[in-house]
């Protein structure tokens, strides 16, 4: 997967690619990335990307030109491109399995009050929300898209790693527990030394479900 990322602040987005687990995977090749500087396609000698917004309001918007001819130099109209959001859809793990099979993404890191409207409805296929809540950086909202959506891609992790994982047939996922068997008075649960994998799979399922109904009761189990 090729993914092209159009910021104000590529520094904060770079060091995601470089570290841990997606260091592996753009080693592999399994990913492509582009980190695009919005600010070398501002035209004025201050290199300006905001404006205040018309109507009036606190805040200020990203201008349309400058993003706009950093869309157009990756040809951008062509591809898939998302604006992390409060005001898009909520994003889920059907959503980031769903992302998953797309070659190349593009995302646009908003900020201040946003972008201008006119980008949106010339280049965004999908306006998408992290969640129920405001921050003030499209980076950090686009890493966490593009961190749910690389690691299902095959061979970033182990198929066996996101078999029961949170999310995964509508549960949430168990409990985990390693060495030593006894932290602080705590003690490991004794099916998890027991060896017997049938019971074990039948704890973790009961654990599954005890915890989606206490954390998510807004999620529908099917058991």
């Amino acid at each position: 997967m090729k993914i092209t990322i159009l910021s104000l602040f590529p520094d904060i987005i770079e060091s995601f690619f470089t570290s841990s687990i997606m260091a592996k995977a753009v080693e592999k090749g399994l990913i492509e990335y582009s980190l695009i500087n919005i600010r070398d396609y501002a035209w004025d000698k201050h290199k300006t990307c905001d404006d205040a917004p018309y109507g009036g309001g606190a805040g200020m918007v990203l201008k349309p030109e400058p993003l706009a001819a950093a869309l157009d130099s990756i040809g951008g109209s062509l591809k898939r491109v998302i604006y992390p959001s409060p005001s898009g859809i909520k994003f889920d793990q059907s959503q980031a399995e769903r992302l998953a099979g797309y070659d190349e993404l593009v995302f646009i890191c908003g900020r201040y009050e946003g972008i201008d409207q006119r980008i949106i409805d010339l280049y965004v296929d999908e306006e998408i929300s992290i969640g129920d809540y405001v921050i003030s950086s499209g980076e950090i909202s686009t890493l966490v898209i593009i961190d749910s959506v690389y690691r299902l891609l095959e061979g970033v992790i182990s198929s066996e790693s996101l078999v029961e994982e949170s999310f995964t047939n509508g549960l949430l996922e168990y409990p985990h527990y390693t060495r030593p068997s006894n932290f602080r008075g705590l003690v490991v649960p004794d099916v998890l030394l027991s060896g017997n994998h049938a019971k074990i799979d039948e704890w973790r399922r009961d654990k599954r479900i005890q915890k989606t109904m206490e954390n998510r009761p807004d999620i529908n189990i099917d058991i």
